[in-house]
């Protein structure tokens, strides 16, 4: 038995976690130990299932137990009695390269995924900021509303309609950057022990995120018109996933887009294979010109659609949005005030008045040309330096090249580290950590003949 206190300011799940993990390192619970069911341990403890679903969740992402589908939950081996291993090697990559680029030393980041701040929309924020300190006072100290402020979502729904996504503004929830866009996505439709489909490459904080969760991940590859049909079809029959995440438009990392071909055919699967679809689409607002998504050939039925305003606007805004059907809009919306109540209404005030500032439109081509032109010249440099590019992209953010032979690519990555340049080796986008020649580079950022000038000393070497 646990002994919990509701009046304690600590909070009922955390007081499960650090109860069942004394139980663990005193060895009352010995390893492979089942645990009560989470609808069991609730009544128990007469708390909600979600309490203990949560808690079950954390202890899961640390290592403490693990989950067996259709079995439940058991005591992991490296952590009975004490065993302090650390967390699985994927996650640990993913967290080893944040660090990488969060180090201020490393002053070139060619494998990063922002832009630099002089190509970002800095007047736009000191505009909507200024604008922002004339609001009422009210505006600036009230919570904000639970899906967002209603006046951003509407906003949305306008833009939306211009791609093909009829999205109501009830059916959309603002998050905190689409990295809680995907977090919500994941609580909603993944337990403990499901298997999921993702790109492969792909997004490596997702990957992160999903291992976190206790997901089972499949990589499905990635070729030129998008997804490889054959593979996910393989894949779907074989494991029935319970969502595909993809990364539609300019894909990280590689810089693909989904045809309308494949959409069609990923949809087709979903339906035949009964899974959802997890769009996200952060980088949008980079085409050139708007192509299919999938939420605009589904409606939102099995798809959910995110979107982020950090690419183009700014990452310290931390400003993304998710659309799904009206249970699923709904329950996210739940999870949302869960996690954290409401989002700030001040930071949805300052992108309202920066989408609606009339050089927002002028900022977007400006970028969207800059970046062209530096895909272009970028991948001009490395094919010159004998490096194999996967897909010569037309615009966004990133190139996927294959480093020469005789270059070591994981010492690659610590010498460019020692020489302040911030590089991203493959395997950090594939799901089982698995070795890979391939690096992604940032088109912004590798558009610098110091980067060449050290990539052609190291092969000379």
């Amino acid at each position: 038995m646990l002994p919990l206190d509701p009046a304690a300011p600590t909070p009922l799940t955390e007081q499960i976690v650090q109860g069942l993990i004394a139980k663990i390192e005193r060895g009352i619970l010995a390893e492979n130990a089942r645990l009560p069911s989470v609808r069991g341990l609730a009544r128990t403890l007469a708390v909600s299932p979600f309490t203990v679903a949560e808690a079950y969740n954390r202890l899961v992402a640390a290592g403490w137990i693990h989950a067996e589908r259709a079995r439940g939950y058991f005591v992991s081996a490296r952590h009975a009695a004490g065993a302090r291993a650390p967390a699985r090697a994927p996650v640990d990559d993913a967290w080893l390269l944040s660090r990488v680029y969060e180090d201020q030393a490393l002053d070139l980041p060619a494998g990063s995924g922002w832009l630099p701040p002089d190509w970002l929309f800095e007047d736009g924020v000191r505009s909507a900021l200024r604008q922002l300190a004339k609001a009422p006072g009210e505006q600036l100290t009230r919570y904000g509303h639970p899906q967002g402020l209603p006046e951003l979502r509407q906003q949305l729904q306008w833009r939306l309609a211009l791609r093909g996504i009829e999205a109501p503004a009830e059916q959309i929830v603002l998050t905190h950057g689409a990295s809680q866009g995907l977090d919500l996505a994941i609580r909603l439709l993944v337990k403990p022990g499901h298997t999921v489909l993702v790109d492969a490459p792909g997004y490596s904080t997702l990957l992160a995120a999903l291992q976190s969760h206790g997901a089972l991940i499949r990589g499905v590859p990635r070729t030129a018109n998008g997804p490889d049909i054959a593979a996910l079809a393989e894949l779907a029959s074989r494991h029935r996933p319970v969502a595909f995440f993809t990364n539609s438009a300019l894909h990280n990392p590689t810089g693909t887009s989904t045809t309308a071909q494949t959409a069609h055919q990923i949809l087709k699967l979903a339906e035949r294979h009964d899974f959802h679809v997890v769009e996200d689409d952060p980088f949008a607002d980079l085409l050139a010109s708007p192509s299919p998504t999938l939420a605009s050939l589904d409606g939102l039925d099995r798809v959910i659609y995110l979107g982020s305003f950090s690419k183009t606007l700014s990452p310290a805004l931390r400003l993304g949005y998710l659309a799904a059907s009206p249970a699923l809009s709904a329950r996210a919306t739940q999870l949302r005030m869960a996690a954290g109540l409401t989002g700030s209404e001040i930071l949805d005030a300052c992108v309202l008045a920066m989408l609606s500032d009339g050089h927002h439109r002028a900022h977007l081509e400006r970028l969207r040309e800059r970046l062209s032109e530096a895909q272009q010249r970028v991948g001009k440099r490395l094919g010159e330096l004998g490096w194999s590019l996967f897909h010569q992209p037309g615009g966004g953010l990133f190139l996927w090249a294959e480093a020469p032979a005789g270059l070591d690519p994981a010492k690659l990555t610590r010498t460019a580290a020692a020489a302040g340049i911030a590089l991203a080796p493959g395997r950090f986008y594939l799901p089982d950590g698995e070795d890979s020649r391939h690096f992604r580079f940032n088109v912004a950022w590798s558009d610098n003949s110091r980067l060449y000038g050290w990539l052609a000393a190291q092969q000379a070497a």
